[in-house]
C-alpha cells in the first residue's frame, strides 16, 4: 500500500513517533521527564503519560525507578536489530571490513545515508590502544562526515536543497563546514574523486576517508570509512596507504553487488 499524504494520520501513533523522535535527536541526554516530553510534544502531561506506559507495556520504553524518567526500552533495540539484520550488505561487507582493518590497523565504519543523516550499521575496530568512541547506533549529520559526504556527493543538486536549503548547517568543529554554496563546492570536489574527507570536521582530533559501495546502477547504497585519530591519519598516510586499501575493497563489495565499472 502507498502512502497517500492526504491520508489523515492516526494521532496516537504521530504522537509516538514523535516521541521517539525527541529521543533520536536528543543529545548527550538519555531520560527524559513527563514534564519534558509534555513540552516537546506539545500534549498534556496526562496524554504523555499514557502514552509512555503503553509504550513501556510492549517493552519500547522503560522507567528509570531511581530517577522516575524515561528512556528507550530494549523493544527499540530488537527492532532495530531486525532492520539491520535484514541488511544483507552488512554481512557482505564484514569479512572485507576485516581485511581493510588488517592490512592499515585503522577503524573501518559501514554506514546509509537517510535523509541528510549517516546512520553506522557496524565497525571493525583497530587493536590500537588509541582509538575513536564507536558510532555505531547513532546518526550523525552527513555533511561534516566523510562516509555521509560521499554519499551526498551522488546527489542531485535539486536533492542537496530539497536537504539543505534553509537549513542551519550546525557547527561542531573549527573544521566544520557551515555553508550551502561551501559545502556544494566540497561535493563536486568529491564526485570528482569519488572519495571524501572528514578532517575534524565532526570531532576534533579525528579523521576519517570514505569510498563508496555502489549498486549495479552504480548508486552508493553505503559507504566504508576508515576513521583514526588525526595524528595517525595524516594526508600521506591516507592517500598512499589507507585509501588505495579501502577503495580496493568497496570495490570488491560493489562487484559483488552486481556493479561493474
Amino acid at each position: 500500500m502507498v502512502y497517500k499524504p492526504d491520508v489523515k494520520p492516526v494521532q496516537s501513533v504521530y504522537h509516538a513517533l514523535q516521541l521517539f523522535e525527541v529521543f533520536r535527536t536528543a543529545e548527550n541526554k538519555d531520560e527524559f521527564g513527563v514534564t519534558e516530553l509534555s513540552k516537546s510534544l506539545g500534549l498534556h502531561k496526562n496524554n504523555v503519560f499514557r502514552l509512555l506506559a503503553t509504550l513501556a507495556s510492549r517493552g519500547y520504553i522503560e522507567q528509570n525507578f531511581n530517577t522516575e524518567n524515561y528512556r528507550l526500552g530494549i523493544g527499540i533495540f530488537n527492532l532495530g536489530q531486525k532492520f539491520v539484520s535484514k541488511l544483507g550488505i552488512l554481512k557482505l561487507s564484514r569479512p572485507f571490513m576485516e581485511k581493510i582493518v588488517a592490512e592499515v590497523n585503522e577503524s573501518v565504519y559501514i554506514g546509509i545515508l537517510r535523509e541528510g543523516n549517516v546512520i553506522y550499521l557496524d565497525i571493525v575496530e583497530t587493536s590500537l590502544p588509541v582509538r575513536v568512541v564507536s558510532r555505531v547506533g547513532k546518526d550523525v549529520p552527513a555533511y561534516c562526515t566523510a562516509i555521509g559526504k560521499v554519499q551526498l556527493a551522488y546527489s542531485s543538486e535539486e536533492e542537496i536543497n530539497k536537504i539543505y536549503m534553509g537549513a542551519r548547517l550546525k557547527r561542531y568543529t573549527d573544521n566544520t563546514i557551515t555553508s550551502l554554496p561551501v559545502l556544494k563546492k566540497d561535493l563536486r570536489g568529491v564526485a570528482e574523486n569519488d572519495y571524501a574527507l572528514d578532517n575534524q570536521e565532526f570531532e576534533e582530533r579525528v579523521r576519517c576517508v570514505a569510498v563508496p559501495v555502489k549498486d549495479y546502477l552504480g548508486i552508493p547504497v553505503a559507504a566504508l570509512s576508515v576513521t583514526g585519530p588525526a595524528c595517525r591519519m595524516t594526508d600521506e598516510r591516507i592517500m598512499n596507504q589507507i585509501l588505495p586499501v579501502a577503495r580496493k575493497y568497496a570495490r570488491e563489495i560493489s562487484k559483488r553487488l552486481g556493479y561493474h565499472e
